[in-house]
């Protein structure tokens, strides 16, 4: 079986039930989640299928609000953290195209290069669709209990050792803010999760995406802003902490190496190959990767 074959084969399960399904996307910046999505939605209409697609990122909240929310973030950055985001402003026309009769389906759309590159909403897309696949870096990722939490935050050695004071103080206010989105998730009734072997690569995937953009005459970040948005990602949900959990829940897991290529891929939870299952296959802590 293949990814694609799975997905299609509940796509076209679900609307012989009369029913659309929505598949999350989990992977972290430059994986590859946007040239995935959109063959995805090639072979879903090769079948038949319409699949729409919408990012996390499309969530984002509007300018404003979104500069309170970030308001003492140590990365500087006005979106990518947990809180950034208004998840309901996807939930709401999520639930709402599940229950009706129409597949006409309304979703936000955001913009990076309005408001001087900070970003702002814009006209949404809306269509008719089959099913929908939401991609996004934190895509399914919960909160961490609050006593789990403390004894990670407390030891000066583990998981954290990389991250200093003010950055651990961020960590908690991340970890509470992961609440809000649970309605979102709970729409997913698939998860696909992308875990590169090393993650000193996504910060690397970025840059590389960012110099394509400007090669091509795209507004592009300058390599400072962008630094911070990936350490953003990085550190305000360390993948260990995070995005490791979503490996034992997930319908299909790609395991990505330096160039993006696909060097196993299958089922989640009990058929994880023994590096995924024990966290041997990651060369580094977040923390070390994102600062190095």
């Amino acid at each position: 079986m293949s990814l694609d074959s799975l997905l299609l084969a509940h796509g076209q399960a679900s609307r012989a039930r009369g029913q659309r399904p929505v598949f999350g996307l989990n992977g972290p910046v430059g994986a590859g989640k946007t040239t995935l999505s959109q063959q995805l939605q090639q072979r879903f209409a090769h079948a038949g299928l319409r699949l729409a697609v919408a990012s996390i990122d499309d969530a984002y909240l509007p300018l404003e609000p979104r500069r309170r929310a970030m308001a003492g973030n140590p990365f500087g950055v006005l979106r990518v953290p947990p809180g950034s985001h208004d998840p309901q402003a996807l939930t709401t026309p999520i639930q709402a195209w599940r229950q009706a009769e129409s597949a006409r389906l309304q979703l936000p759309r955001f913009d990076k290069a309005l408001q001087g590159g900070q970003g702002d909403r814009t006209t949404p897309w809306i269509g008719d669709a089959d099913a929908l696949l939401v991609e996004g870096w934190m895509l399914g990722c919960r909160p961490l209990a609050a006593d789990p939490l403390q004894r990670l935050l407390q030891d000066p050695g583990g998981l954290l050792q990389g991250l200093n004071a003010e950055q651990r103080r961020w960590l908690v206010q991340c970890n509470a803010a992961l609440a809000a989105y649970a309605p979102l998730w709970s729409q997913l009734d698939q998860l696909i999760v992308l875990w590169p072997i090393s993650w000193h690569w996504p910060r690397r995937w970025r840059f590389q995406a960012e110099a394509r953009q400007r090669r091509r005459g795209g507004a592009a970040l300058e390599p400072q802003a962008l630094d911070a948005l990936v350490r953003s990602s990085l550190l305000s949900l360390p993948p260990e902490l995070y995005q490791r959990p979503l490996l034992q829940q997930a319908a299909w897991v790609r395991l990505l190496d330096g160039r993006r290529r696909v060097v196993w891929e299958g089922v989640g939870g009990a058929n994880l190959p023994d590096a995924l299952q024990t966290g041997a296959v990651q060369a580094s802590s977040p923390s070390s990767s994102a600062t190095g």
